[in-house]
């Protein structure tokens, strides 16, 4: 910082500006470092041209992550996903730092740490490596870590004293702990400011003469990653006013040229921070602090860039972030120096002596960029560095070299272009390093080193590949890391193969001595070279002896490396990743792999794991070759572990049609099976290992010394016997008045006859077990006999059937009988008894799918004797139903439909007997069938009794109505009667049930037998009733008026196909309503045929009313029955609900006292009556309008007042003129406190025509007057 102007980022809010001091040199910006997230890549097909644009960088980690005491140093290298760049706290595999108390954030993971050298050493974090379930123990060809970690800038903290002083260590943690994402990338480590760094070699000024010893030394990498640094910090506790400000300021000088000396030849970067305890003020406020920092700057001969101050506040965190920046910018002008130093040397090689430098000097050039964080360039160094070391001359001496610094450029080469978002690049550019190096074989007698270093490029690319893809990479099912993992454990496998070849030396050869491996410091001077021979260029070995040697103790190392728990782990990443990306059939593939690895790694129980889960799928998609070798090898597992069950099971696979060994190896393990169950031990597999098969021979010994339990109980249902059964009832249901019958088929595939010992069979009712039972004893040696002759002896290819038949218990009548197991006994409790279960009716893994074959088969199977029968047409029926026996009597139902709605309708029920005995305890169940609509059981009712109506209480189902016994012959009838309250469809049942004796297989039983019957009856309505209202003069009404006559009438049309016999009927009024006559029925015992109607016709009033919009009129009640001969048919009443009338008041009414007919010129007298039906005095306009055919005589026009409830009459005579119906005289009326009372209203009251007859003798008249 500069006491000058000052120009550095703006620190948060919250913070006070970090006072970054500079002299006459100008300002320094403090810069920080974000890079753009990156886009998401994926490995299908057209993405080749979204790879090829410009790559965006990845951005990498928290940078660092740093814990321990002084002199530690911590550096995380794995890369932080772009979803979680900037946030803290980001999950990480690993263990938590622990958080101070006060500290705000959340704890961030660090990485597994590795135990560095001294106490006081740092400890460095190991790169980040797959999860493997096994970790591979360390080998040559294993990568360096310093290759495998993400190269960050390295800068050294000294002056810090982290464990005695607290503002130290607080400088300290803010440096190392809880590292965020977008911090730069830097590694820090604690030293002394003594400490002695590397020291620099002389310049070379010239290259004429220099003949290089190899490409890379092994030191290199990790001298600038760990101990060469960018930047030295000199911390130095100052303020500015510092009372004794010339003694600090020459001791801080003093520890600066300390630490320059210590670096003297370098161009590492040397910086000072001041740690003060005061917040500094403002730039330019402070004028002394401009002075003293000038002043300190010259006597330290530090740049004004180089100098800064730290205040120890409660935002140093914010503080350190800035410095940090500061640092990095440090760094990153070292590192560009440094390859720019590396270019100026390249000026002096020739590729004649110098080929080895060329690929040094870029592999440097592209290293210092990393560690510059210029991924771009370093990439583009790196594969320059690679083409350059495919140019070199190669020969047995320095091929391993070569491969060596290919492969570590090439793993360069492909982490960074998966870290550019480019995978096609990197797999790409994989492709062409297995293709250049795979012939590169060199030493005959050293090729298992070749298929070990081949092992190795793939595992480290499935590394990458899979680290990727945690980052956010998407792949696909047939480009993912399992498909590397793989090609490294082929490779592992043949530098295996390899290894028993070249490495199978005799047991006197000894490890050479002095050790030819041995160097005087322990490690290579550079990577890829022989121990014995460093640093020789010569193609022509100048010691052919030490080279032999040197062979040799390879050999002898290779012999004792483990490869089966190489190449077990490198399958089990491979199964992951299969397993990940769905692809089963790889997995299984891989998975019958690790099996046999174990099983040559001697681990027999992980073996048979493995091969156990991968049989399965390998029996269901019927890979029968595939199978039966896993179970060769399952085999020998079992028999090396003295695994009697597990043999046995694997014997009985084997021996089967699934199994494609020779007859000659079946006829081995069928006599190591019956070895087995004759309690002997079997004989060894073939194969096995000499020192294993030792061992297996003394647990069987102890397995046939053993007293224990010798019944083993197999479950054949999931894997291929040798053995095949099926179950088969003859019918799909037996009565139980008929003995069930069923048959077990049986057939074997071992070379030889075979005989057991038993078979039973198990039912869903244990009841019937004891029924079905065959045994046969026999002596152990009889096992293998070679007569057929026995019961339970199978012959190969021959069917064998067993018949059984059980009389059915009566309980199980409706129930299903099922055959739950068939056991198949095979040896005998005096050695060892094998009992195969099939589960249900038989059958195996193997079974569904060879009758769907077939079932699809066109072939002609040929014609064989009548005793055998062709297996695959068999059919498994496990299961049978127990069914009633078959009833012996008949039911006849006989009624007269339809019903008809609420009448008790008869159904009568006629059985006959046709039993041979007396039918015992008859019952009848009769009413609804059960399972209808809701509805229709609550609408139904169901007697015995038809005399008297049933009401709701009635069920819609009689059960069980004692009947009782029915002799031979004999027949009764039982009538039932049915109401249904609603129309529609209904099914009836009439069940009869009884029980009878009876004689099966010479057992005497008590069947229960039914016999049912439905009938579906429909019910309909009797009768149709409507309804209307008119007025006296039979017109129409919608309404009526208060205390105005009127009429009811009434017309029952008959619906039934049945006569009908109206009873009588009754009008049931309202209150609200009054007969104006005695009410009285006009259709007793009227009988209706089907379309006949009757009518009735009732004069009725409405008193005044207070609810005029609707009144109720009341019911209209029906009895009638349907028209029968017998006189106890019920009567049924059916109630009619009237429809409401609409009441309205009137103010006037007109009643007229007319003759019923008039006569030519004879008077005829009229009275009109006017009643006021109101409480007021009506003023009444009465006058009469002429008509054509009368005259009359009465007043024309006339004006009245009638008072309240009071009436007047007017008188006219009407003369008639003209015979005929004719229209009388017409009255108008107005009112003139009611002006809406119209004259339309008024003809409903008063007649408007009359029938006139003419003139005529008097014998007429008296004939008329008589009609």
């Amino acid at each position: 910082m500069a006491a000058g102007g000052m120009r550095a980022a703006s620190p948060p809010p919250h913070l006070p500006p970090l006072l970054v001091l500079v002299g006459r040199h100008g300002a320094h910006h403090a810069r920080t470092s974000p890079a753009p997230p990156p886009s998401r890549p994926c490995l299908s097909r057209g993405c080749r041209a979204r790879a090829a644009r410009p790559p965006t960088p990845l951005t990498r980690g928290a940078g660092l992550s740093l814990i321990g005491p002084p002199g530690s140093s911590v550096a995380a290298d794995w890369l932080v996903p772009p979803s979680v760049r900037g946030r803290a706290g980001t999950s990480y595999p690993g263990r938590l730092l622990p958080l101070p108390f006060s500290s705000p954030c959340p704890p961030v993971p660090v990485p597994r740490l590795r135990r560095g050298g001294g106490g006081a050493e740092p400890r460095r974090a190991e790169p980040p490596r797959a999860e493997l379930p096994r970790r591979m123990t360390p080998s040559q060809w294993d990568f360096p870590v310093e290759l495998c970690c993400r190269p960050m800038a390295f800068v050294t903290l000294t002056g810090l004293d982290v464990v005695y002083n607290a503002v130290h260590r607080a400088v300290w943690d803010a440096f190392c702990a809880n590292r965020r994402a977008d911090r730069v990338p830097i590694s820090f480590k604690v030293l002394p400011g003594d400490h002695e760094y590397p020291k620099c070699r002389t310049k070379r000024t010239s290259y004429e003469w220099y003949i290089p010893k190899g490409i890379l030394k092994t030191g290199w990498m990790n001298k600038h990653l760990n101990l060469v640094p960018a930047l030295v910090v000199v911390f130095y506790e100052l303020d500015w006013d510092e009372p004794q400000w010339k003694e600090k300021q020459s001791e801080c000088a003093t520890r600066v040229e300390i630490v320059r000396q210590s670096l003297q030849g370098r161009n590492t970067k040397v910086a000072v921070v001041l740690i003060q305890k005061k917040t500094p003020l403002p730039p330019g406020e402070d004028v002394i602090a401009s002075e003293r920092a000038a002043a300190l700057c010259n006597a330290c001969d530090l740049s004004g860039k180089s100098l800064f101050v730290l205040p120890h506040t409660d935002h140093l965190v914010g503080y350190i972030i800035r410095l940090e920046n500061a640092f990095y910018e440090h760094a990153q002008t070292y590192y560009y120096t440094e390859i720019r130093r590396v270019k100026s040397h390249k000026e002096f090689l020739n590729k004649t002596t110098h080929q080895l430098l060329f690929v040094r000097h870029q592999f440097k050039i592209a290293f210092f960029s990393e560690l510059k964080q210029d991924t771009q360039n370093a990439l583009k160094n790196y594969r320059t560095a690679y083409n350059l070391v495919h140019e070199l001359r190669a020969h047995e001496t320095n091929m391993l070299e070569i491969k060596t610094m290919a492969g570590f450029i090439n793993y360069k080469i492909c982490r960074l272009c998966f870290q550019h978002n480019t995978p096609l690049d990197a797999i790409a550019q994989f492709r062409k390093h297995i293709d250049l190096c795979k012939k590169k074989i060199g030493s005959a007698e050293l090729a298992f080193e070749h298929a070990a270093w081949m092992s190795k490029q793939f595992q480290a690319f499935g590394d990458l590949f899979d680290e990727a893809i945690k980052l956010g990479l998407t792949a696909i099912q047939t480009q993912n890391p399992g498909f590397y993992y793989q090609q490294a454990a082929y490779y592992a496998q043949e530098r295996k193969q390899l290894a028993s070849m070249l490495c199978n030396h005799d047991s006197s050869v000894v490890y050479p001595n002095p050790d030819p491996l041995e160097t005087q410091t322990g490690v290579l001077d550079f990577y890829g070279q022989r121990p014995w021979r460093q640093g020789t260029l010569s193609f022509d070995l100048s010691d052919p002896e030490k080279e032999k040697m040197g062979i040799l103790s390879l050999q002898l190392k290779e012999k004792n490396v483990l490869h089966s728990e190489l190449i077990i782990t490198l399958l089990s990443n491979a199964v992951a990743q299969f397993k990940k990306y769905k692809c089963p059939r790889m997995k299984s593939h891989l998975m019958v792999q690790m099996g046999e690895e174990y099983y040559f790694a001697k681990d027999y129980a992980k073996a048979l794991k493995l091969l156990d889960y991968v049989m399965c799928e390998y029996r269901s998609e019927g890979w029968w070759t595939l199978l039966t070798s896993i179970l060769t090898t399952a085999l020998k597992c079992s028999y090396l572990m003295a695994q009697i069950k597990d043999y046995i099971t694997y014997s009985l696979e084997l021996l089967g049609r699934a199994s494609t060994l020779k007859d000659d190896q079946k006829s081995r393990i069928e006599k190591n099976l019956i070895k087995v169950l004759m309690n002997e031990s079997p004989d060894p597999e073939p194969d096995c290992d000499a020192t294993a098969m030792k061992a297996s021979q003394k647990l069987w010994a102890d397995r046939v010394s053993l007293a224990g339990s010798n019944v083993f109980t197999i479950e054949v249902q999931d894997f291929i016997p040798f053995v095949q059964c099926k179950a088969k009832f003859l019918s799909p249901s037996f009565h139980v008045d008929v003995p069930v019958q069923f048959d077990i088929y049986l057939r074997a595939d071992c070379p030889h006859p075979i005989r057991f010992s038993k078979l039973c069979i198990s039912f869903n009712n244990q009841d019937y077990n004891q029924y079905c039972v065959v045994e046969e004893a026999y002596q152990q040696s009889d096992i293998l006999e070679q007569s057929s002759q026995g019961t339970m002896c199978l012959v190969p290819g021959k069917t064998r059937k067993f018949t059984f038949k059980f009389v059915a218990k009566t309980e199980d009548v409706g129930k299903k009988i099922e055959i739950t197991s068939v056991d198949l006994v095979l040896g005998s409790e005096s050695g060892r008894c094998v009992i195969l279960n099939w589960r249900g009716g038989g059958g195996d893994a193997a079974s569904s799918q060879e009758a769907l074959q077939a079932s699809r088969s066109f072939r002609r199977r040929p014609k064989l004797p009548d005793n055998e029968v062709h297996w695959d047409s068999l059919a498994i029926q496990a299961s049978t139903m127990i069914i009633s026996r078959v009833p012996n009597i008949s039911v006849q139902l006989r009624h007269e439909p339809p019903a008809l709605t609420n009448e008790m309708y008869c159904l009568i029920v006629t059985i006959e007997s046709h039993e041979e005995t007396v039918a015992k305890d008859v019952k009848l169940t009769a009413g609804l069938k059960p399972g209808q609509d809701a509805n229709l059981t609550q609408k139904t009712q169901v007697t015995l009794h038809g005399t008297d109506t049933c009401d709701d209480s009635f069920p819609a189902l009689l059960p069980d109505i004692p009947v009782g016994d029915l002799q031979p012959g004999e027949k009764m009838e039982k009538p039932i009667y049915i109401r249904c309250g609603t129309v529609g469809t209904r099914m009836f049942l009439v069940y009869v049930s009884y029980l009878i004796n009876t004689t099966v297989e010479g057992k005497e039983i008590l069947c229960k037998c039914h016999r049912d019957e439905t009938v579906t009856i429909e019910t309909v309505f009797p009768f149709d009733v409507a309804v209307k209202f008119v007025s006296t003069k039979l017109e129409h009404l919608d309404r009526v008026f208060v205390d105005i006559p009127f009429l009811l009438m009434t017309d029952i049309l008959s619906a039934s196909p049945w006569p009908l016999t109206i009873v009588t009927s009754q009008l049931q009024l309202s209150a609200s309503m009054t007969p104006v006559d005695q009410l009285e029925s006009y259709v007793e015992n009227v009988v209706l045929q089907t379309g006949e109607s009757a009518s009735e016709c009732f004069c009725l009033r409405c008193p005044p009313v207070t609810n005029a919009s609707g009144v109720a009129t009341g019911c209209y009640v029906i009895s009638w029955k349907r028209s029968s001969p017998v006189e106890s048919v019920p009567v049924v009443s059916t109630v009619i609900t009237l429809p409401h009338v609409v009441v309205e008041t009137i103010p006037l009414h007109v009643n007229t006292d007319l003759p019923s007919f008039g006569r030519v010129r004879e008077s005829l007298p009229v009275r009109y009556h006017l009643q006021n039906k109101t409480n007021l005095v009506q003023d009444v306009e009465m006058s009469v309008e002429p008509s054509d055919a009368f005259m009359f005589s009465g007043l024309k026009q006339i004006r009245l007042r009638i008072l309240p409830g009071t009436q007047q009459e007017v008188l006219y005579n009407f003369y008639p003129l003209m015979a005929g119906y004719q229209q009388l005289p017409s009255l108008h009326i107005n009112l003139l406190r009611f002006p809406n009372f119209t004259n339309q209203l008024l003809r409903r009251f008063i007649p408007t025509h009359i029938f006139v007859k003419p003139q005529g003798r008097q014998a007429d008249d008296n004939s008329i007057a008589a009609a």
